[in-house]
């Protein structure tokens, strides 16, 4: 597909959901504009105020960085149209933005300009990242960062690269699960080669992953300590170590979590962390150690699915997460080479999501208490198709070959 029909299609599908969002918030009991937008736009406000202690903290549960409610002081300035929809407008401006990316990051990898199109088109003509961002959900300006460092890694513009890490940490910490998997893939020609354990270790030392690690820690510690310090961490880094939340909750953790959720449920039980360690020794450790000079950017796209698949909080904008990676990995995958198979794992993964919605529904909508056994057994089907499904994807990217793809030169 011709990149300037692609790009103008994501664009008109973008228009258009924002003004039938208009049409639904005020025609519809059942609001398009997600919660979240509402959340950002009060902090916003809160920047506006005369209150020198007014922060946007102030707005009980935001939990994001302040860049994000700078960024949408526009919304603040006026009710009407365009002021109260210019987050949406950024957002979905950073979807486009960040699918253009990914044509690049494909052609200049040797892809054909058509057949770039067809895969970007996964990200910028899919309904479900425009409906995402034109809700007012702000993972489009995440896709950006995210396909940004991919990038810039590949060109060997490392320094680039550890100043987006930063930013894309600071934005939102998932993101950091990527750094071990771009430092392994980072090797000099001849490393390892030394003898002994002293002489690899003076080798894995070299000066891109310096670079790059220096600039990554450099950033997103003067950003976070910059930024409203200690209210900072706690609302956006460690509140999320306690979190509990089971609203929209597609993980198996998601009944546990409405048990403990009531006082009367409470553990000295840590509940809410135990989560972490199987999901980042998987994310963090396992996968990009074991599979990071295969193919650097399906690697971080199979860590984010394993991130998003074992997180004890995963509702449909971190499906996003990982979409924005798919290009990456899908050509030449086994989901592609075996159309039955890529059947198969679409179906499943639509129908058991479907299932759970179900439930969801009637438990949101008809007050239903679904909890037990529909909602959790619902959980735990839409879980075991995803392991199966990271079980492929991780099967497939061992079988490729590094090819010593670390070692090309940088792109000119």
């Amino acid at each position: 597909m011709p990149l300037r029909t692609l790009l103008g299609a994501s664009i008109v599908l973008r228009i258009t959901l924002l003004f039938y969002g208009l049409y639904q918030d005020a025609t519809s009991p059942l609001k398009y504009t997600d919660i979240d937008y509402y959340v950002f736009t009060d902090a916003s406000r809160y920047l506006l105020s005369n209150s020198n202690s007014s922060t946007p903290y102030s707005r009980e549960t935001y939990r994001y960085t302040p860049l994000l409610a700078w960024l949408l002081l526009p919304t603040a300035l006026s009710p009407q149209f365009f002021f109260f929809s210019f987050g949406k407008i950024v957002f979905a401006a950073a979807d486009v933005l960040a699918g253009w990316l990914i044509y690049v990051v494909l052609t200049n990898g040797g892809m054909g300009r058509r057949r770039a199109g067809w895969f970007a088109g996964i990200w910028l003509v899919n309904p479900m990242v425009a409906t995402i961002s034109t809700r007012g959900s702000s993972e489009g300006l995440l896709g950006v960062l995210v396909v940004g460092i991919v990038w810039a890694v590949l060109r060997r513009q490392v320094l680039l690269a550890g100043v987006l890490m930063g930013l894309a940490t600071h934005f939102k910490i998932y993101p950091v699960i990527y750094a071990p998997a771009i430092v392994w893939w980072l090797e000099s020609v001849g490393e390892g080669e030394g003898k002994g354990w002293f002489g690899k270790m003076v080798g894995f030392v070299n000066w891109e992953r310096v670079v790059f690690g220096t600039a990554a820690l450099g950033t997103f510690v003067g950003l976070n300590v910059w930024i409203y310090d200690e209210p900072f961490l706690q609302h956006t880094y460690l509140h999320h170590l306690s979190r509990i939340d089971h609203r929209h909750n597609f993980s198996p953790y998601n009944t546990l979590l409405h048990l403990t959720s009531s006082p009367t449920g409470r553990s000295d039980y840590p509940f809410a962390s135990i989560p972490f360690l199987p999901q980042l020794l998987l994310s963090a450790l396992i996968i990009p150690l074991a599979f990071a000079k295969n193919d650097l950017p399906a690697t971080m796209f199979a860590q984010t699915f394993a991130f998003v698949t074992f997180n004890k909080v995963c509702t449909s904008q971190y499906f996003m997460w990982y979409i924005v990676l798919l290009p990456f990995y899908l050509p030449g995958s086994v989901l592609l080479r075996r159309p039955w198979v890529g059947g198969v794992a679409l179906g499943l993964w639509v129908v058991s999501q479907a299932a759970w919605l179900q439930q969801g529904y009637e438990l949101e909508f008809l007050g239903k208490p679904t909890f037990m056994p529909g909602l959790w057994a619902a959980s735990l089907a839409f879980f075991a198709v995803n392991v199966w499904l990271l079980g492929v994807i991780v099967g497939d990217i061992a079988l490729r070959g590094g090819g010593g793809r670390s070692k090309v030169k940088k792109v000119e």
